[in-house]
């Protein structure tokens, strides 16, 4: 089927139907990986034929994207989900520590899939594009919860920036790495410190 008779459900059974598929679809890429996927399985988990799968989503690439734009904020970026968290000096180290382990205990994907998709960020410009635009989505909400919080930052969405990847890699060394040599603990403690520092210290 052409891109161009691709169906945009309308309906609430189709549009049910298609939830469905990105639901089954997002479900075995997390736990299998991307290339040990494929349309056939995603058909059996969704309880639908293949054929009806081509009716919604162009390829495979195209239901991993559907998935990452349905499921990412949770799994990838919870941090995007602080709307109603406000920032303070007196208990920011407490919220910085709620972030990490939200953003650990949401990390669903097998390491397979994780590698996979990282990959992907590099290599597929689809892919790349979607992780682009969250980081900086990601990026600017924060840095306006903390200016809305009373924070007075120069260079903010930058200095944020270097937090997310700061988090970011200490997560994917605790959840994937595991480098048993190493204490997460104390990996953790001057993680915190380290943004704690970034944010607060006056330049």
């Amino acid at each position: 089927m052409s891109e161009s008779e691709i169906r945009e459900p309308i309906q609430k059974r189709s549009i049910e139907t298609k939830e469905k598929i990105i639901e089954a679809g997002f479900d075995l890429i997390c736990n299998d990986g991307y290339y040990k996927t494929n349309t056939s399985k995603i058909a059996k988990k969704a309880g639908v034929s293949t054929g009806i799968i081509y009716q919604y989503f162009k390829d495979k690439k195209d239901i991993l994207l559907s998935g990452l734009d349905k499921y990412a904020d949770d799994i990838f970026y919870p941090m995007l989900n602080i709307s109603n968290v406000k920032f303070d000096k007196e208990n920011f180290i407490d919220i910085i520590k709620n972030m990490i382990n939200k953003y650990i205990s949401n990390h669903k994907l097998s390491k397979t899939a994780h590698e996979e998709i990282t990959a992907m960020a590099h290599s597929d410009k689809d892919v790349a594009y979607f992780f682009y635009k969250r980081e900086m989505d990601m990026t600017f909400k924060i840095a306006s919860a903390l200016t809305e919080s009373g924070f007075s930052i120069t260079n903010i969405n930058e200095k944020v920036h270097i937090v997310i990847g700061l988090i970011d890699n200490l997560c994917h060394e605790i959840v994937y790495h595991k480098h048993n040599e190493l204490d997460y603990d104390v990996m953790t403690n001057i993680v915190m410190a380290e943004i704690v520092t970034i944010l607060t210290k006056k330049d």
